[in-house]
């Protein structure tokens, strides 16, 4: 253990758990190097990393709160009419950062997809993999690229969650043609599990995740058609702060609210095959544990489209749009599918331990 004694805050996005997850092992290194951790978050955000790390201490900080569109072709326009709010907590937030650095005597900042989560006194880390973001619309993308480099260079230091040759899992999205202007440098997979070779239990492991309305259009979509899966089934609904179990008359499915990473890692690991969201975070955990996996993009997400695809052209996972989601059908795809062993690189951990080492 590498007696540091440095103070790191931390913050995820708020658009979906997956900005929080991939944060987990990132936090379980700075533990073990010996540093104070501080993790700016709220809501659903903050109970799972609480749930994870108890020694963290929680600073209370509002998300985005983001809204997405259920039509695709109206995503971009969403996301514009939300941007005078954005830009209030970008605002907000780098002032928060300022206040929270002198309370705290942070010596150094990490922020997950979080624009205006920095400090120009101390060595502050952007982590992302969309250093090109798809928007829908090409011509568009340019644009969006131009004004979110123009935030990642207030940073010190971006890192990325990908490979950063061979095997990557982003493709042109965390591999562009232009970068920014500050040090990029590639993490690999980050992924909060490890494969422990545990026996099948289940037939399918489903993952509900993501911002509503679209969590709930897709939950519902699949208890519509659980009466004709007969096999043993599990369904993880992504609401850590939710207590009712949900009521349903499926034998041979059972409902989770919520589970921490070990027993979601077990339940991933003892099912046969995934149904999931094409989310990155998710994408990670899946190739971590070498799962077979049906994606569903979140509808007028381009980034998830695109995800998928990618990953189906390079024989990774089956993929399949929410509208002509066939549970039994998809199986059936999928079974047929030859499985593909990942043989991936661990986690590049001296990229962080040279940053700790020079704060």
């Amino acid at each position: 253990m590498a007696l540091t004694n440095k103070r790191i805050l931390i913050a995820p996005l708020d658009w979906g758990l997956g900005h929080a997850t991939r944060f987990v092992p990132i936090i379980k290194y700075l533990l073990s190097q010996n540093c104070t951790v501080f993790i700016g978050a709220e809501g659903s955000t903050a109970a799972l990393l609480k749930s994870e790390f108890p020694e963290a201490t929680i600073l209370p900080l509002k998300g985005y709160h983001v809204k997405y569109s259920r039509n695709r072709f109206l995503f971009l326009l969403k996301i514009i009419t939300q941007l005078p709010r954005i830009l209030k907590i970008i605002r907000f937030e780098k002032k928060w950062v300022d206040e929270a650095i002198k309370t705290h005597k942070i010596n150094g900042v990490i922020s997950d997809n979080r624009l205006g989560f920095f400090s120009n006194k101390i060595p502050s880390v952007y982590i992302t993999h969309q250093l090109l973001i798809k928007t829908g619309l090409s011509f568009f993308d340019k644009i969006v690229q131009k004004i979110h480099y123009n935030y990642i260079n207030k940073f010190s230091a971006c890192w990325v969650p990908d490979f950063e040759k061979e095997n990557s899992l982003a493709g042109e999205l965390s591999h562009p043609k232009n970068f920014p202007n500050i040090p990029v440098r590639y993490l690999g997979a980050l992924s909060r599990f490890h494969n422990s070779n545990l026996p099948l239990q289940n037939k399918l492991c489903i993952i509900i995740s993501g911002p509503e309305p679209q969590r709930f259009v897709f939950e519902k979509i699949i208890l519509s058609q659980m009466h004709l899966c007969k096999e043993k089934m599990v369904m993880v609904r992504g609401l850590p702060n939710e207590e009712k179990p949900i009521k349903h008359s499926f034998e041979n499915l059972t409902i989770y609210n919520h589970l921490d990473a070990k027993n979601l890692n077990a339940m991933i690991e003892t099912s046969e095959m995934v149904l999931s969201r094409s989310g990155y975070s998710t994408i990670m955990d899946l190739i971590t544990l070498n799962k077979k996996a049906i994606l569903v993009p979140t509808p007028a997400q381009p980034e998830q489209e695109y995800l998928a695809i990618h990953l189906k052209n390079n024989g990774l996972f089956h993929f399949v749009q929410q509208k002509d989601l066939n549970i039994i059908e998809a199986l059936k795809i999928a079974n047929e599918k030859k499985q593909h062993v990942h043989k991936l690189p661990e986690l590049n951990y001296q990229v962080i331990k040279n940053w700790i080492n020079h704060l």
